[in-house]
């Protein structure tokens, strides 16, 4: 199969994707807003630690969803419906995210994750790719571990980037408008110019 007869294929699925997305997080004093326009500005997603991001290993690694993004968009609401109504303190991610190929993600070393318990992947995982395991337990129906419907790939270390492989994901009218305000206040990079496209998440499922 060469990549034409791929991309057919996948626009024929409508529970899948030929882009991966990367959500940003609220860290600190940074909201999710200003942790995506850092990045963009650098060019570079750090990758997350075992303390701040449940990365399995010494190998810091950058998070990805493989989904549609409606898909992407009915979780971020669900987080959101969450934490509002359940009081919960957990918020994994925000609205704010970058999207790539996944060609692009591929060649620089990022992969779909191995779903299992962690003790048993790492029988048979070398240490070098421990990065790679996200925890998976429903042998204890009180407390199941289950992230399988985020289809999530991690890529080790950091993400060095260009603009032009990045679709910009907003949460909504407001962000939008604050994002264009503040590309407009920068001279280098063109962060407008030079990216595919953005996408304002609502528009998707209301």
């Amino acid at each position: 199969m060469n990549s034409k007869e791929w991309n057919k294929r996948i626009a024929r699925r409508s529970d899948f994707s030929s882009k991966l997305v990367h959500l940003t997080k609220n860290h600190d004093a940074t909201s999710g807003f200003g942790n995506l326009f850092k990045i963009l500005t650098e060019k570079k997603i750090l990758g997350s630690t075992t303390e701040s991001g449940f990365i399995c290993g010494n190998i810091p690694a950058v998070c990805f969803q493989d989904m549609p993004l409606h898909s992407i968009a009915e979780n971020i609401y669900y987080e959101q419906y969450l934490k509002k109504n359940q009081n919960s303190q957990k918020h994994r991610y925000t609205g704010y995210g970058l999207r790539f190929s996944k060609e692009y993600i591929y060649q620089k070393g990022g992969r779909p994750v191995i779903y299992d318990r962690t003790k048993d992947a790492k029988s048979y995982l070398n240490e070098d790719n421990y990065w790679r395991i996200v925890n998976f337990d429903l042998s204890n129906k009180d407390n199941y571990i289950d992230w399988t419907h985020e289809r999530e790939w991690r890529l080790p270390n950091n993400l060095d980037f260009e603009l032009s492989a990045v679709e910009v994901l907003l949460h909504d009218e407001k962000g939008y408008k604050n994002f264009i305000r503040r590309c407009r206040e920068i001279s280098s990079p063109d962060i407008l110019y030079e990216i595919k496209s953005i996408i304002v998440m609502p528009s998707l499922i209301f």
